[in-house]
């Protein structure tokens, strides 16, 4: 009886016009007929539910549980925190400290390239290792500055305080991350994790290579002390004016190569003694990671013992070193905003979110995949977007995750997030102790350490080539990017990159090609020989051979491969279509609005190619044709001699069809009607199979598709055939059942292989192990729970929907329904 809401919605149904039957489906009163119902006594009937709107908001929609969860996904740390041990502790100390150790330099070097003074690189690296573990996912990455967000910031405020001289650099900065940190924190609350996947690892690289290639470019001048050089003109331009200006080089040179030299030299002397000595690999991987601070402490001393005397004078300094650094956070203040500000820097606002996002979400990617855990993008986007937005606060400008320092971190054995506050103590000592000694550090040496740091990041030649083995278009999309940004910027760079790779995925998706499928028989082989009847029975334990739908071994099956090879099979295997007039089709990738039209003039046009028109006197006059097939020349007849078959039906595999869409599926609806009139007074069947989707299922029944559509003709109606598959759901014939079996006698088999043959009394015993196999492999045949025939007591179940006949669970499936009712067609 239908509901109060059934009757509502088909009264205001009736009212609006809607027709609610138009589909006319076989399957509500003819199904029932005759042959078109399966009809087993051991099988029960199932028709196939359409999924409605009401259960996909049920899907979409969060209940309690959801709501609930959400907010115990924000903070990832309740998960772990209350196991916290002190074998964890020790790990994450000694990466804390290791940790500690890099980023007090690091951080006052990225601080430069931002245009700022070098506290506020400090404050922003205690600001973000103490902040993210409140939300990581990530074991591994460390928050804080990095050389390109550096540079990105540094030229934003370089525009910036162009238009707004009166505002303080470090209010645009801090203004910048506040921004910034909002659209990223807001992408992660929403779940949008998933727009990172966008740009591509082509991108990627292109963007950290050049990137590099100008930071290290840019500190050349400061390395060898030269004042002259526009350090943020484009990188050809600075390593012209650089290459001029060498006569001007200083004091300061002395300083910069050396440091440069000495970083490399460390690093090289470690690596080399740890393949040396691999029992003392741990300690020199810690000598290695703290090179930066030896090297810095080094100059420290030279600096302190050069210019002591100056400092006390009140003189400049022999060479140029960073000067005062104010004790503790006196730029921590309520961050002042204003339109002004936001409107100077919002054409720089979307590279700086991409650096925010790619650089950090790359990052920790990859060393899950190496430490064996997974991440959780949008809880990542939070963390950074939580970070940026109150790290102003304290004084800090826009941080990200820094690969050089998650290499370290995650090397030195750090076992949970917390290992942040261990870095976060380092950095809080450093500002509140060490001020005094920062202002011996020379300019020079810090620019040392931003090109070994920056040197990492360039991607190796190595890399370059695999990537043209696996992608050569891509090679070209990297290049691009890599020459944009020396003879552009790094903006434009990352705006090349990844419009390149939007655009070449569009015209992937536009351009997909399907694929006509023909089908051929194929044996397996073992060794260099065939399986033949006999081995293939042992091979599955059978004591006779084991039959397929079509008759043969099981060794010989059905396969569908491409007919133009395009997959690489091998081109002497002929494939053709399986029967005259019967076509298998194949998409690509997907079935959307993009493609729909490419697929299916494809389609068309080789079916035309490879059939007839039925009846080829459908046209009683000249003018009744169409002119786009206007016919055989004036005083000529209709060649009835052509041999090619008529089109009977088509087979179209959805195996990589997620969803349609209305354009996609109008489309479609178009050429069956087109190939409709083309096969009159026939109509064309189309089969589909390896539906992935019940929406999909829903979207082609509601264009007409997945049941049959009666013909008629002089003689009447045809009877058609549906064929279904089934499964055993029960029995002998099942598929856990026949495996169990199949493991059993080789178990058997084994155990009786396994004896002595020498020994006569072992010689009885395994005749008798074997007869005793014998023995066994009668009883299991005979079984009932792992016998091959089907007994009574088995019980079969169709695949698919009985309601949806021409829906079909494989391309087999589909082929031997189409085979089935292909005589019925005009020949």
């Amino acid at each position: 009886m239908a509901t109060t809401s059934s009757k509502v919605g088909h009264g205001l149904a009736k009212v609006l016009g809607i027709d609610l039957h138009y589909r006319n489906e076989t399957g509500s009163d003819q199904v029932t007929r005759g042959e078109s119902i399966f009809s087993v006594g051991s099988a029960d009937s199932y028709v196939e539910r359409e999924p409605t709107a009401l259960e996909w908001l049920h899907e979409v929609l969060p209940n309690g549980h959801d709501i609930v969860q959400y907010f115990h996904r924000l903070f990832p740390f309740l998960n772990w925190i209350t196991r916290y041990n002190l074998q964890w502790l020790i790990g994450d100390l000694v990466a804390g400290l290791t940790v500690g150790a890099v980023v007090v330099p690091q951080s006052m070097a990225y601080a430069k390239l931002a245009k700022l003074p070098v506290e506020f690189g400090l404050y922003s690296s205690f600001m973000g290792v103490l902040l993210y573990w409140f939300f990581a996912t990530s074991k591994d990455i460390t928050i804080g500055p990095v050389a390109v967000l550096s540079t990105v910031t540094g030229n934003v405020i370089t525009k910036a305080s162009k238009e707004l001289p009166d505002v303080p650099v470090d209010i645009i900065a801090s203004s910048l991350a506040i921004i910034g940190g909002s659209i990223v924190l807001f992408l992660g609350l929403a779940r949008l994790g998933w727009v990172v996947e966008f740009i591509t690892l082509a991108a990627i690289s292109a963007f950290m290579t050049g990137s590099a290639i100008n930071i290290a470019v840019g500190q050349v001048a400061n390395l060898m002390g030269i004042t002259t050089v526009n350090t943020r003109n484009a990188t050809y331009r600075v390593i012209i004016d650089t290459l001029k200006h060498l006569p001007d080089s200083k004091l300061d040179a002395a300083i910069g190569l050396t440091a440069l030299a000495m970083l490399y030299i460390i690093r090289s002397t470690c690596n080399f003694l740890a393949r040396r000595y691999p029992s003392r690999q741990k300690m020199f991987f810690f000598v290695s990671t703290l090179r930066t601070a030896f090297v810095i402490l080094l100059y420290i001393l030279i600096s302190y013992l050069a210019n002591r005397s100056h400092k006390a004078a009140g003189k400049k300094p022999i060479f140029a070193t960073l000067g005062t650094v104010p004790r503790g956070f006196k730029h921590a203040r309520v961050p002042h905003i204003t339109t002004d500000i936001i409107k100077s820097f919002a054409s720089e606002l979307p590279s700086t979110v991409i650096v925010l996002l790619i650089e950090h979400i790359s990052i920790s990617k990859s060393f899950g995949r190496i430490n064996n855990y997974t991440i959780d993008p949008s809880q990542e986007l939070v963390a950074i977007g939580v970070t940026n937005v109150l790290g102003p606060f304290l004084g800090a400008y826009p941080a990200t995750g820094s690969f050089s320092r998650t290499a370290i971190k995650s090397k030195a054995g750090v076992r949970t997030p917390f290992a942040g506050v261990i870095t976060a103590l380092v950095v809080l000592l450093a500002i509140y102790a060490l001020p005094a000694m920062f202002w011996y550090i020379p300019n020079a040496a810090l620019s040392g350490v931003i090109i070994h740091a920056v040197g990492d990041l360039i991607t190796p030649p190595n890399t370059v080539y695999q990537f043209w083995r696996i992608s050569p278009l891509e090679v070209f999309i990297f290049f691009a990017g890599v020459l944009v940004t020396i003879f552009s910027s790094i903006e434009n760079g990352i705006y090349t990159t990844v419009c390149v790779s939007a655009a070449m995925f569009l015209f992937r998706a536009f351009k997909a090609e399907g694929r006509f499928l023909g089908k051929a028989k194929i044996r397996s082989v073992v060794g260099d020989h065939l399986l033949d009847r006999n081995e293939d029975s042992k091979e599955f334990g059978d004591s006779q051979p084991r039959k397929n739908g079509s008759g043969g071994e099981e060794s010989v099956r059905d396969v569908f491969l491409p007919i133009d090879h395009h997959d690489g099979s091998n081109p002497q295997i002929e494939l053709e279509d399986p029967y005259p007039g019967i076509f298998i089709y194949r998409f690509s990738e997907g079935f959307n609005y993009p493609n729909a039209n490419h697929y299916l003039d494809f389609l068309v046009a080789t079916i035309f190619k490879k059939t007839r028109r039925t009846n080829p006197a459908s046209y009683g006059r000249p003018g009744d044709r169409p002119w786009n097939d206007p016919g055989p020349r004036r005083g000529k007849e209709v060649d009835t001699a052509d041999t090619r078959p008529t089109l009977k039906a088509i087979i179209l595999d959805f195996s990589s069809v997620n969803n349609v869409d209305i354009t996609s599926v109008q489309n479609l609806i178009d050429v069956r009607n087109q190939l409709d009139r083309y096969a009159s007074p026939d109509t064309v069947d189309w089969h589909f199979c390896h539906i992935n989707s019940r929406w999909t299922k829903r979207a082609l029944v509601a264009a007409g598709f997945g049941y049959y559509s009666p013909e008629s003709d002089d003689a009447g109606v045809h009877r058609w055939k549906p064929v279904f598959s089934v499964a055993e759901i029960g029995g002998s014939m099942s598929a856990a059942a026949v495996e169990e079996a199949r493991a059993n006698r080789r178990a058997v088999r084994a155990a009786s292989q396994s004896h002595n043959a020498d020994d006569i009394e072992h010689r009885a015993a395994l005749s008798k192990s074997s007869s005793d196999s014998d023995s066994l492999d009668k009883q299991l045949s005979a079984s009932k729970a792992y016998g091959t025939t089907t007994t009574k007591a088995s019980k079969i179940a169709v695949v698919q929907g009985l309601n949806r006949p021409l829906f079909h669970v494989d391309v087999t499936a589909a082929l031997n329904s189409a085979l089935a009712n292909a005589q019925r067609k005009s020949h």
